[in-house]
């Protein structure tokens, strides 16, 4: 009787909750882009943050997107879908601006040249608009033909979510070739690693497809990984002396 009482309160909390968790869904997925961008714009320096993470997320979403119509999801997976792809056109659009002003006087590069030895290193935003939007075009034609197969529907599902889980992958492979996370946002790693636990915990208890809730936890595996290059490359880093330096031991270094 007293839990019925309660129910005038506890409804609109769960509905409150359930809201609030959507909306984290739709919006969060953005938020570890921010410190990045801010970054980037303050130093005019994007050749920490891998641009392929963009590529990466681009292809994940829009895939994520067909498959919605071969087989329906949650809606705010559909809109962080939305809300991400042009998270990431901003984010390109932004590198782009910034390559561009320290190359200048060099030969540009564009889309349609169609060599793949530049491919996703053009030198203008809209070369990389042409792309997403030719792959759109491509992958819906494709999508759009085959929709009447569940072994093609329920494939592009695991590679959109497959794609996604990758992600952190290109940062991974910079920071190891570089030897360093200089230039890269921790601040961004670690919300990467805080939204994907939250996406997979999401994706685990309301049922959503089976290769959501794999591939997220492959993804938060992989920032994990990036958390370790930072900690491992931060103690490896040469510590500054405080007294002078002999003029031997300076030559000799």
């Amino acid at each position: 009787m007293e839990a019925e009482g309660l129910d005038w309160l506890l409804v609109p909390l769960q509905r409150l909750a359930s809201w609030a968790a959507a909306g984290a869904m739709v919006f969060g997925g953005v938020v570890p882009y921010i410190p990045q961008y801010r970054d980037i714009r303050r130093s005019q320096n994007a050749d920490g943050f891998s641009t392929h993470v963009c590529l990466v997320l681009l292809v994940a979403n829009i895939l994520r997107i067909l498959f919605w119509f071969g087989r329906h999801f949650e809606s705010p997976l559909l809109w962080q879908s939305v809300v991400m792809i042009l998270a990431m056109l901003l984010m390109l659009r932004l590198c782009t601006e910034v390559h561009a002003a320290g190359e200048l006087g060099l030969k540009r590069r564009a889309f349609s040249d169609l060599d793949p030895q530049h491919f996703w290193r053009w030198s203008s935003f809209w070369d990389y608009v042409q792309c997403v939007v030719a792959f759109t075009g491509v992958a819906g034609y494709v999508t759009y033909l085959s929709l009447d197969s569940v072994l093609f529907v329920e494939t592009l599902g695991f590679l959109a979510v497959l794609t996604e889980a990758m992600l952190g992958v290109p940062q991974l492979y910079r920071n190891h070739q570089n030897r360093s996370t200089e230039g890269m946002s921790i601040k961004m790693v670690v919300m990467w690693t805080s939204g994907d636990t939250f996406k997979t915990a999401y994706f685990l208890l309301n049922g959503a497809p089976l290769q959501f809730s794999v591939c997220g936890l492959l993804q938060v595996l992989v920032d994990l990984a990036i958390l370790g290059q930072a900690y491992t490359f931060a103690r490896q880093s040469p510590k500054p002396t405080l007294h002078a330096v002999h003029p031997a031991s300076a030559k000799a270094l």
